[in-house]
């Protein structure tokens, strides 16, 4: 992690001097019913957070990856997906003319040697004779990932490997749905290709189309054989193969650290399918791919090991490798037999750590990025604490890890938060996926949890059950929870929301907290709630929670006090609030309040109103008339019903600072 990371996390505190005092019940409240809020934001009273406190975890669920983060824009490009079993289905490949004009197959021919299955498109007509080919030539296209998103003005990088007897003329085409509309062609030329040759071809576009297919088309009679057919735009962030626009709603979260690649991707329905770190590095044409038997599709592995390390690290977020330990959900490994697994994940972690000359260190190398990446967290395994051999494989696994790399923290899959756990760890995994409210009244879970021992990694969490597509209320419930997170920081040292990303065509589970096509995203409300705890890093009533934390602006370089609140409940809350105990002053003007409500807690996003849910900034007009105060009384605030209500406060700020005037917030978030 960067150092301008650890200095602005160094300085949040949460401020645990905050109590909520009610004159009845919160299920009794009545409208505009007034609330004390008490903060006392002496530096005594605080406590120091984790710096790694709120991240993200990504999941290969609902096409994350493979037609989404990853730019790749086609799909099934080794023409694996259908099995090793020859002929095979090509599927989303199709056919550009019929069975007189042109017959389709594959066989195991490929050069390579871990993906052996290639396309054999044998040419039936020609450009003259009795049988003429169509207008156009014959051949295959691939329509991408429901639709490439071909934009206007640029560019393209186009590989395919390519061999036929007899000399090529290919005409490559970026089209329409339909074929009729051309983005982008060219012709590619090759007097002698009877061994298996590599193609590069440059594509600019003229025109736009987020429903775009790729063709390959031919007018000479004749077979011809391809693989391994890759698209990609070449505006892909920092040159790395992920999407610029995903991407990006990923670093405005902030993310402390990156948990991947699963989940139960990781595991598999069977150990056939799970997730091997192996199989999905070097060069993207020697991987084999997998199939993916929890979520049901086929993925090529283009991002792999290394992708998702590099990923952790364009993110300045650390990564946190989640791997199998010989258990899958249908069939595990005895522990007598799991030392193979074991020396797997060794040879990962050199991969990762491991000195440019050493055996996988050096494979990373080669792959351009000599220095070692900044793996400290690795989970044995995922949900698989009730598995049989789970507790005899996990000790095999951490004890050779804590040999080799002591300084590792290992997270075990098995619950701690309510008993001490059996065995020797550095953290514990907890899982919470609910209803709204179960989830809002789960904001006290920790508050007895051990107080040595093994920190909780809350690393999967979401309100899933009445969450709809992703809504308002679930958002809500999540932030009471997050609050309750940030009270037990002592106890938790890391969280974060799942599932990340969803496909809008290949939705299998809901809700996400960003959904996507081939050309635009949105960020659920969840989402949106997750940006007012991203420098962080409080005590509940049934419908009120707050906290309080102090943190540096590393663009400013001032402090600021924020104050988060979240209303649960149906009735407007007027806040008073009263705060004490501040070293520095603390500043009228540049006041802010940032809310996420709607007219509705089941009000959701979408493509056509990305935003109906989302972060609402304005100037705090509520506060005291004094200029330099250390202590507001009558600060009062009201709180919408159904609400999270964020309160930003300058401290010490320069002598020439100026407030941000209504128009400058109108367009931060």
């Amino acid at each position: 992690m960067d150092s301008s990371r650890s200095r602005c996390c160094i300085l949040l505190l949460v401020l645990f001097g905050i109590s909520i005092q009610y004159q009845c019940s919160a299920s009794g409240i009545d409208t505009n019913q007034a609330v004390l809020l008490f903060v006392n934001a002496s530096e005594a009273s605080a406590r120091k957070i984790p710096d790694t406190l709120f991240g993200i975890f990504f999941e290969e669920i609902n096409h994350a990856g493979a037609g989404g983060l990853w730019a790749e824009l086609v799909s099934n490009r080794g023409f694996e997906s259908g099995g090793s079993f020859v002929p095979s289905i090509i599927e989303p490949w199709a056919i550009i003319g019929d069975d007189s004009s042109v017959i389709v197959s594959t066989d195991l021919s490929s050069c390579f040697v871990r993906n052996k299955v290639a396309l054999r498109v044998q040419v039936l007509c020609d450009i003259e004779g009795a049988n003429i080919c169509p207008g156009g030539g014959v051949g295959v296209y691939n329509p991408g990932f429901w639709g490439m998103n071909i934009e206007q003005g640029k560019r393209y990088k186009l590989v395919f490997y390519v061999r036929s007897e007899e000399p090529i003329n290919l005409s490559v085409a970026l089209t329409g749905s339909n074929g009729l509309k051309k983005l982008a062609t060219t012709t590619v030329i090759a007097a002698n290709v009877s061994n298996w040759t590599k193609m590069l071809v440059l594509l600019e576009a003229e025109g736009t189309d987020p429903n775009s297919r790729l063709e390959l088309r031919s007018t000479t009679k004749g077979v011809i054989w391809f693989d391994q057919v890759s698209l990609m735009p070449l505006d892909t962030y920092n040159g790395h193969g992920f999407r610029n626009d995903l991407f990006g709603m990923l670093k405005d979260l902030k993310p402390a650290f990156l948990r991947f690649p699963g989940g139960c991707f990781v595991e598999g329905d069977y150990l056939r399918n799970a997730f091997r770190w192996k199989e999905t590095i070097g060069p993207w044409e020697e991987r084999p791919g997998h199939y993916g038997d929890k979520w049901k599709y086929w993925t090529d592995d283009g991002l792999g090991h290394f992708e998702f390390l590099q990923l952790a690290e364009d993110l300045r977020a650390l990564p946190v490798w989640v791997f199998n330990n010989g258990i899958s959900h249908n069939d595990q490994v005895d522990t007598s037999s799991v030392l193979p697994f074991v020396e797997d994940i060794l040879d990962g972690l050199e991969f990762a750590r491991g000195a440019p000359n050493s055996r996988w260190g050096s494979v990373r190398a080669a792959m351009g990025h000599p220095e070692p990446f900044d793996l400290r967290y690795v989970a044995i395994g995922n949900e698989d604490c009730n598995k049989p051999y789970y507790l005899g494989n996990y000790l095999k696994f951490y004890s050779a890890i804590k040999e080799a790399y002591p300084d590792i923290k290992i997270i075990s899959n098995c619950d701690g938060s309510s008993k001490a756990l059996d065995h020797p760890a550095d953290l514990y995994d907890f899982h919470i996926y609910t209803s709204a409210s179960y989830m809002f009244s789960n904001a006290n879970h920790f508050d007895g949890a051990p107080c040595s021992g093994p920190k909780a990694f809350i690393s999967e969490y979401a309100a899933h059950d009445d969450a709809g597509n992703g809504n308002l209320l679930a958002a809500l419930g999540e932030a009471g929870f997050l609050i309750g997170v940030e009270k037990n920081s002592d106890v938790i040292e890391m969280a974060s929301y799942a599932p990340l990303f969803a496909n809008t065509n290949d939705w299998g589970w809901k809700a996400d907290a960003i959904v996507f096509d081939s050309s635009q995203a949105y960020g659920i409300p969840s989402y949106w709630m997750q940006h007012l705890f991203k420098e962080s890093n409080a005590n509940p009533s049934n419908s009120l929670i707050a906290s309080a934390i102090t943190w540096r602006n590393e663009t400013d370089k001032n402090e600021y006090l924020r104050i988060k609140v979240v209303n649960f409940g149906s009735s407007t809350i007027t806040l008073n609030i009263s705060i004490c105990g501040s070293e520095n002053t603390l500043q009228r003007s540049g006041a802010t309040k940032t809310i996420l409500t709607s007219n509705s807690v089941k009000a959701e996003n979408s493509f056509t109103y990305p935003k109906n849910v989302s972060l609402v900034k304005t100037m705090l007009e509520e506060v005291s008339e004094d200029t330099d105060v250390e202590v507001f009384e009558n600060m009062d605030v009201g709180l919408l019903p159904y609400s999270i209500t964020s309160l930003e406060l300058l401290k010490n700020p320069p002598a020439l600072w100026t407030a941000a005037t209504a128009s400058d917030l109108e367009s931060s978030f």
